[in-house]
């Protein structure tokens, strides 16, 4: 182990930074369990609490949130038969009866056993995998950069929701609200409608009031229902949930679905809502007892939890060797980085070594941290999924609007916090997802960054950018991914609307 690996990994066992990560844990857990909350919105809350902090402090918090997040999702997933996040949707489906069946206890430690595992695994994917793919990425110029990022944001913008035009207005949304404000080269002013738009729109309130002040108004135009669910806290978990015989019955389930994960965490825009769904589908049909499936047993539970946290670590492979984020949560954590002077770039592992190291050891501290917290505070999470929501989500509002102010200490960002979260609850009441508007945001301004450098290298022509193999590669694969994706959608209305017909007739 060289010195700089000692030093990123020195840098994080400090008392503060466990301390923080301890604290971040503990929040995520309960962004996750909390139906209503997100990981999104925990990390976006969290976001302006790192302000003071140093960057690897800062990471460390929010890694924090995120690795909890989506592990303390399964709590109501098994408990109350809601999904605490997207990621925990599958967890439902056998966890849910096996509490049923008086083995909440047994479905609680499989969920978290696995979660850590399937964490780890994906964290070394990530410490083996990062650095050869950021020393290819070295090699990349403004030409690979721009269509790469392109092809990153026309695959999410297609990839997620239901309606292919919608994801893409979304996508291109995303790209012109990062224009507003001056040009980075050349000063040129863009969309400058009044003074406070010349810097452009904050990342911050962008996402709080997308992802947390849209929540409160959606929960305060639909009502908060009146017979909510009450999580059933007579359950016992005994060992790690599981016996050593189960461990090793479920041991290929458990490597598959972990490798289903890290595979689609790579993958921007996809992430771990989709993972687990599809690790229990390939579960389902590679077991030899499929009719099972759905009734309470722990075959689903390894595959849904295990799927969807390997989906972690590998999800921070593109962020930190492209600069290109794997899904909403990375893109607040880019954010982040960017908002305490780090690039992100296959030029990090050069400039930043101990910095990077420093987040491979977090994620291993804070998984570990997780499995401890998890199991030892299981019983007080329950007990906190009892507070109502009527009191819960006007902390919330204060909660952004305060983190809104404390940015750069002006109203106009409360005023931004406010306007997104309408946009926000917009967006979800008709449809439109938020995810492509995000990583748009994100990614627009490297997106014009690299045309304008392009465009200088090539003297003024677009088609230089077709002299490189790797930007013409993923240009050609941009345009056949928005096409495919129309035609899907076209063929499948088809499909809908001749199977309606046939119904009425």
């Amino acid at each position: 182990m060289d010195g700089v690996a000692v030093e990123g990994i020195l840098s994080v066992l400090t008392f503060e930074s466990l301390l923080i990560m301890l604290l971040g844990t503990i929040a995520g857990v309960l962004f996750g369990a909390i139906p209503g909350l997100t990981t999104t919105m925990g990390v976006a809350i969290m976001l302006p609490i790192t302000f003071g902090m140093s960057p690897i402090n800062a990471m460390a918090l929010l890694i924090a949130i995120y690795i909890a997040g989506n592990s303390g999702g399964l709590i109501t997933a098994i408990l109350l038969k809601i999904p605490g996040t997207p990621a925990n949707v599958a967890t439902t489906f056998d966890g849910a009866p096996m509490a049923e069946n008086g083995e909440a206890g047994k479905a609680l430690g499989t969920g978290i056993l696995v979660s850590v595992i399937g964490t780890l695994l994906s964290v070394l994917t990530l410490i083996f995998i990062a650095r050869p793919i950021s020393a290819v990425a070295l090699q990349f110029g403004p030409f690979e950069m721009f269509a790469i990022t392109l092809f990153a944001l026309t695959l999410i913008s297609t990839l997620v929701g239901d309606n292919v035009l919608k994801g893409l207005m979304a996508g291109v949304a995303g790209v012109t609200l990062s224009l507003i404000g001056f040009a980075p080269i050349g000063g040129a002013a863009r969309f400058v409608f009044i003074p406070d738009l010349s810097a452009g729109i904050n990342m911050l309130p962008l996402l709080m009031g997308l992802f947390a002040v849209s929540e409160v108004i959606k929960m305060a135009a639909e009502g908060i229902p009146k017979n909510e669910k009450v999580a059933n806290m007579s359950f016992k978990i005994r060992g790690f949930g599981m016996t050593l015989a189960e461990f090793k019955q479920q041991f290929v389930n458990l490597i598959r679905s972990s490798l289903i994960g890290i595979g689609v965490g790579i993958m921007p825009g996809i992430g771990s809502a989709t993972s687990n769904v599809v690790a229990y589908s390939v579960a389902k049909s590679q077991s030899k007892y499929p009719e099972k499936f759905g009734t309470g047993i722990i075959d689903g539970i390894v595959a849904s939890e295990s799927s969807n946290s390997a989906t972690l670590g590998s999800a921070m492979i593109p962020v930190l060797t492209l600069g290109i984020p794997a899904d909403t949560v990375t893109a607040v954590m880019m954010g982040a980085l960017m908002i305490h002077g780090v690039t992100v770039g296959p030029l990090l592992f050069e400039t930043s070594g101990v910095f990077v190291y420093g987040i491979f050891a977090t994620y291993i501290i804070c998984t570990i941290l997780l499995g401890v917290v998890m199991y030892g505070g299981m019983r007080g999470f329950v007990r906190i999924l009892a507070v109502p929501k009527h009191i819960l989500m006007p902390l919330v509002l204060v909660l952004c609007i305060v983190g809104a102010f404390a940015a750069n200490f002006r109203i106009f960002d409360v005023w931004i916090t406010l306007i997104f979260g309408i946009i926000g609850f917009l967006m979800v009441k008709f449809k439109y997802p938020m995810t492509p508007l995000i990583m748009g945001f994100v990614l627009g301004g490297i997106l014009e960054l690299n045309l304008v450098r392009g465009l200088s290298f090539a003297r003024g022509s677009f088609w230089g950018f077709f002299d490189s193999n790797i930007a013409a590669f993923f240009l050609v694969a941009s345009v056949l991914s928005v096409v495919w994706s129309v035609y899907k959608g076209v063929r499948d209305s088809r499909k809908a609307k001749a199977a309606a017909a046939a119904n009425k007739g």
